[in-house]
């Protein structure tokens, strides 16, 4: 075969870093008895792709297969990309309500929308019913009232709270030790319940339980990688747990919301809920990217 470098381009064409990986890879195997002006070429192609694979590494997007169904799952490094939470237009003070509306909102700021997700839970009004802190300003305090849990999730206890400190470290924490921890929120959305309690399954639920619904959760596996699934099929609880402690390694890891939640990813449009499922949001998690 002649040697060439359409691969190279296609390289940095594909979406998916590994698969990057994998063009450059093949293009050496097949030009491996080039002239050594071609192997200059594959050195460069290399240092090309690492700096064009950047934001693939910074914003992570995989379809993963767990327990016989399938996930979309979306893991962020906060050390090259800004996860920030949005509730209302900050133009009018309406809210967003869907991540369409966002990312226009987005395009109308010379802001391209790489990642979008919908928070915690909210209430009959389609505010947020727990902790919502956005910039550090906390628009909604922290909800430690004990409902019913057969009437919501938010009740199923122990609740959580996904935060990002002013420091750019994430955690998941549960409501009580949140609140014992005293520290400032820079980006805040409390949910419920808790998945993972440190690296234990929430003891209510019950692995052959038939309360089955598209879910959606958070954790931050290390201080500076928070990690987002959604199922692309009804799920239980106990299940959905366990792909965020077995399969992602989550130590602690927070329920976000049931039927209605989605994960956008730019290129490859929604996972998660269908269409006619989804209603209003009243928090949305979002990545732009950076001028």
């Amino acid at each position: 075969m002649p040697c060439g470098g359409s691969a190279l381009a296609k390289a940095c064409a594909a979406s998916d870093h590994r698969r990057m990986i994998r063009s450059i890879f093949h293009f050496v195997m097949r030009h491996a008895r080039c002239s050594s002006r071609y192997w200059l070429l594959v050195v460069l192609a290399l240092v090309y792709v690492s700096g064009c694979t950047r934001s693939a590494h910074a914003l992570d997007s995989d379809e993963v297969a767990f327990a016989g169904q399938n996930y979309r799952v979306v893991k962020i490094d906060l050390r090259h990309e800004v996860l920030s939470l949005h509730w209302r237009n900050p133009d009018d003070g309406q809210a967003f309500a869907s991540i369409d509306s966002l990312r226009r909102w987005g395009e109308a700021h010379n802001q391209h929308l790489l990642f979008a997700a919908n928070a915690g839970i909210y209430d009959k009004q389609f505010a947020p019913l727990g902790l919502h802190v956005e910039n550090g300003k906390t628009l909604v305090p922290l909800n430690l009232a004990h409902g019913n849990p057969s009437a919501g999730n938010f009740s199923l206890l122990p609740n959580g709270v996904f935060v990002i400190y002013p420091d750019g470290r994430a955690a998941v924490r549960t409501s009580a030790d949140f609140k014992t921890d005293k520290k400032d929120a820079l980006w805040a959305t409390q949910s419920g319940p808790m998945l993972v309690i440190g690296g234990k399954l929430n003891e209510q639920f019950l692995d052959d339980s038939g309360s089955v619904k598209w879910r959606s959760g958070v954790c931050a596996k290390t201080p500076t990688e928070v990690v987002f699934a959604v199922s692309e099929a009804p799920v239980n609880f106990h299940t959905f747990a366990r792909l965020f402690r077995d399969q992602l390694g989550c130590h602690d890891a927070l329920y976000l919301d049931g039927s209605i939640s989605r994960l956008y990813v730019d290129g490859q449009d929604y996972a998660g809920a269908p269409n006619f499922m989804v209603k209003p949001y009243a928090g949305i998690f979002a990545v732009f990217a950076k001028p």
